[in-house]
């Protein structure tokens, strides 16, 4: 964050990903609000961006990468921001993101030490991107799974953002790469508490479950497992329990925190805009990590 006065600051942030689906605009919706994801996540409003390109001229039609841009165009268009250049390189696989720059208010940052004792923790889009994905590529995803999966990707965090800034978080992150529990047990740590989930209020894709049962778990779940063990108390959960709360997510949604007396009124606002959002567990005093119930 850059403090420009009292009343403004700058945040910034940049991603890319390599393509999810076969779609070219879809992909280019998927990428970019995957990269404006993080402004949001920190209470943030896109300004402008600028995109990033890495492109295989030799193999794939320019007029592909200008659907890719359209794409990219429609999240812009969609969050009120502009998109004002770019830089393209050669590069042997696809890559599509944006560097994002957005404004703030000082007093209103969101970030990812700000989880409070005592809080509940909503989850704004249900988890299962990895799973299903992975699926999509095998060809073996049911539809109604990969609908699911491509609407929630190209969904913005801009009404999860709003609402949770007017609820009074201070603590808030997206869901991406590192699954809920690489990045809530970040939280954990860097706020320095304890959170509980419970996992039959975890929001899902339909059809996740099922996969995950059938052995459809892409190798970066596995990696946030590994990698995130110690923060995980799974209790009784087992195998699929376990992948699905680390599945690592593609423009997933934003989990923040919330003094009780404001959740029924967030879940509410968040389900008149056809948010999947749900009330996931709670933060308390203790080492950090999470308790899976």
């Amino acid at each position: 964050m850059w403090r420009l006065d009292d009343e403004r600051a700058l945040v910034s942030t940049a991603d890319f990903i390599t393509p999810v689906v076969d779609d070219a605009r879809v992909w280019g919706r998927v990428a970019a609000a995957n990269a404006v994801s993080d402004v949001y996540a920190m209470g943030g409003h896109p300004l402008f961006a600028l995109n990033l390109v890495g492109w295989n001229k030799d193999e794939l039609p320019i007029d592909l990468l200008g659907e890719v841009l359209l794409g990219g165009s429609d999240i812009a268009a969609a969050g009120g921001f502009v998109v004002v250049g770019g830089h393209t390189i050669d590069d042997p696989e696809p890559k599509y993101g944006m560097a994002v720059t957005g404004m703030v208010h000082p007093d209103e940052v969101m970030t990812n030490a700000g989880l409070v004792a005592g809080q509940d923790l909503i989850l704004t889009k249900p988890l299962g991107i990895g799973i299903i994905t992975t699926a999509i590529k095998a060809d073996v995803a049911p539809t109604d799974a990969a609908a699911g999966a491509l609407a929630s990707m190209q969904r913005l965090n801009d009404v999860g953002a709003r609402v949770a800034r007017a609820a009074g978080a201070t603590g808030c992150t997206d869901v991406t790469g590192f699954g809920l529990l690489g990045h809530l047990g970040r939280m954990t740590v860097e706020s320095a508490v304890r959170a509980t989930i419970d996992f039959e209020a975890l929001p899902l894709i339909e059809g996740t479950v099922a996969l995950a049962e059938a052995g459809i778990v892409p190798g970066g779940t596995l990696r946030n497992l590994d990698s995130n063990r110690e923060l995980l108390d799974p209790g009784s959960h087992g195998d699929v329990a376990q992948w699905i709360v680390a599945d690592a997510q593609t423009s997933g949604g934003l989990v923040f925190g919330v003094d009780p007396a404001h959740t029924e009124a967030v879940l509410a606002e968040l389900t008149q805009s056809d948010h999947a959002a749900r009330k996931i567990g709670s933060v308390a005093a203790g080492a950090p990590g999470i308790d899976l119930r």
